[in-house]
């Protein structure tokens, strides 16, 4: 009797293990598909864009006041395009390597990145609807 309730007991420890296994899962593949902008840096940025086949890139720093002014809109993008396209952002004075590489004179400067490479970008303080009248043409 005791043996069978083991058994039992056991059947159903798998089965809540196997459970939670499937749901941690899920929650990894959710976070992939972000819901708000991921911090790009020197070290990361060819991974990330690599990673994502559409990204966005906000290159910014915090003492640029247009810079302020596109962040809430970028982060809005990226819970209602979460899945479709990656959202970032770059303090360039942070990271002055990838800046320089991409030729950021400007900021804010969004680089639209498909598959690995710059395909458009968007310089200075953009609104929403502009913003995603150019992620149209990628999407």
């Amino acid at each position: 009797m005791n043996s069978e309730r083991d058994t039992e007991l056991e059947k159903i420890r798998r089965k809540k293990l196997a459970e939670m296994l499937a749901n941690a899962q899920g929650q990894s593949s959710k976070q992939e598909t972000s819901t708000f902008p991921v911090t790009v840096e020197d070290s990361n940025f060819d991974r990330l864009v690599r990673q994502h086949p559409l990204m966005v890139i906000d290159c910014w720093a915090p003492w640029c006041g247009p810079c302020l002014i596109v962040a809430p809109v970028i982060e809005e993008l990226a819970k209602a395009y979460a899945g479709k396209v990656a959202f970032g952002k770059l303090n360039v004075d942070e990271n002055p390597e990838t800046a320089a590489r991409f030729g950021v004179m400007s900021i804010p400067t969004l680089l639209i990145m498909k598959n690995g490479d710059e395909v458009d970008r968007i310089i200075g303080s953009a609104p929403k609807q502009v913003i995603e009248a150019k992620l149209q043409n990628y999407l």
